[in-house]
């Protein structure tokens, strides 16, 4: 993941040159932490071996910084801390903060506690930098980190109430070790990539235009199956819970209907929202004709064992055996009936191409138990001889130059890193990931995002063709 620790010159004559400074996080900790940072700059504030474990020191060199990151290095090995997006600025209230959490980067995945509401996330007043009020940095000018636990109180006009705005566990967030060797802070801005303000040659070639979207709409709907005995393909979609497999549907849907459809049930849940298999064939329009695929939707994968869609239910989805609408149960295997057990399925009725959806945003967060299963899966779908691809989305989220605009896509060297990071960890090339955005909170079709989706598309319909071709005629 591309990250970048900047190390600015302030001009100040209360503070040593930043130039003096050394960040403690290795190049692996930076990079974990941009997983749940983004793409983003950091640029080293406050130093407490440097500058002093002091909270006047502290609030001199951080307040009204904007977005900081506080990373605290204890004896005992632990590198952990928190992020808020709110300055500090020493107001003395209790401050809201949404998007604040807690982490740990020392082991192999980060852990990440965020804010249970984003009330009473911090304490902005003069003192030590805290958490929820609950957990305090380089407190009573020391170098130690206080947990003040369960004696957390909120509320307002003289009413109090107990609060806990984050769930965490001091054994494993910093081993109840509270003595600190370092603390530091910085501050945090959305990086802005050098090449997009330059003229420069796309690393792929899109056409952003109507006439392209239009192109690709007709030779979706004149697509045959290079079988003729077949009428339409099955495209499987697979990938982690909240990735976007529902909304890629909504959002091809979306295309076709010309406005804004929700077919699939689709959110942000932890859980997987999808417990059904589902086949969603899509109509050219509201009175068209269906058209020649079919997006098939599955639950999503989850690390733990015993919970998401379980591998043995891949296998059977990809040979054609579980019935539309089948209800998934975590803990026991699809069952074909005895009928079907011995008769195989016909090809119209299998897998003809499988996608991997993956969150950008997620990409350097994913856990070993996730990486082995999706292994797992691949390794099946090989072995049946199925053509795959990744469709990587959320890239205006991961992104802020492609949030601002979609064309920067294919400019952005961030978005590349991406694709190629997504590439090495599923084991599948470079241009079989597609990065897209689906539709989610717009109200009206835009011309960049119809040319992503369906670009996507046409590759899926391609990709099943190349099966078909393999198979030859039944």
């Amino acid at each position: 993941m591309s990250f970048c620790l900047v190390l600015k010159k302030k001009r100040s004559k209360r503070s040593l040159s930043l130039n003096s400074l050394t960040s403690s996080l290795s190049e692996d900790q930076r990079k974990r932490l941009c997983g749940l940072l983004g793409n983003v700059e950091l640029t080293l504030l406050y130093k407490a071996s440097v500058h002093g474990y002091n909270a006047s020191t502290f609030h001199q060199r951080c307040d009204h910084q904007g977005p900081t990151l506080l990373v605290a290095y204890n004896s005992s090995g632990y590198i952990f801390g928190g992020y808020t997006s709110v300055d500090y600025t020493q107001s003395g209230r209790e401050i809201t903060d949404e998007e604040a959490f807690l982490f740990n980067v020392q082991g192999g995945a980060p852990l990440c506690i965020k804010v249970n509401s984003g009330q009473y996330a911090r304490l902005d007043d003069a003192g030590a930098p805290n958490f929820g009020q609950q957990l305090y940095f380089c407190y009573n000018n020391q170098a130690t980190v206080y947990d003040q636990g369960q004696n957390v109180y909120g509320g307002y006009s003289g009413y109090r109430v107990r609060v806990n705005p984050f769930n965490f566990d001091p054994a494993t967030l910093y081993g109840i070790d509270t003595q600190l060797n370092e603390c530091e802070v910085y501050k945090v801005e959305e990086k802005k990539d050098p090449q997009i303000s330059v003229k420069i040659k796309p690393w792929r070639n899109v056409q952003w235009t109507e006439k392209r979207r239009d192109e690709l709409l007709k030779m979706i709907r004149n697509y045959k199956p290079v079988m003729p005995s077949m009428s339409r393909v099955r495209i499987l979609m697979i990938g982690p819970v909240g990735a976007g497999k529902s909304s890629f549907f909504n959002s091809i849907n979306s295309v076709f209907m010309g406005r804004m459809t929700s077919k699939a049930m689709s959110g942000s849940a932890g859980t997987s929202l999808t417990t059904q298999f589902r086949t969603y064939p899509v109509k050219d329009g509201r009175e068209g004709k269906p058209l020649p695929f079919v997006l098939c939707d599955t639950m999503g994968l989850e690390e733990q064992s015993g919970a998401g869609l379980d591998i043995d239910d891949i296998s059977s989805i990809l040979q054609g055996h579980v019935p539309d609408r089948y209800k998934f149960n975590p803990t026991t295997p699809f069952q074909p009936d005895e009928q079907k057990a011995f008769r195989p399925a016909s090809l119209q009725e299998k897998i003809h191409c499988v996608v991997y959806v993956i969150d950008a945003t997620k990409i350097s967060l994913m856990s070993s138990k996730l990486e082995e299963k999706l292994a797992a899966i691949r390794k099946k779908v090989n072995s049946l001889g199925i053509p795959q691809m990744v469709l990587m989305t959320k890239v205006d989220e991961a992104c802020p130059d492609v949030e601002e605009d979609l064309q920067n896509i294919y400019i952005t060297s961030y978005i590349k890193t991406k694709v190629q990071e997504v590439s090495s960890r599923l084991g599948v090339p470079v241009s079989c990931v597609l990065p897209v955005k689906n539709y989610s909170q717009e109200l009206e079709l835009e011309l960049n995002c119809d040319v992503l989706l369906l670009t996507a598309l046409q590759q899926m319909l391609n990709f099943a063709d190349d099966y078909l071709d393999d198979v030859g005629p039944i």
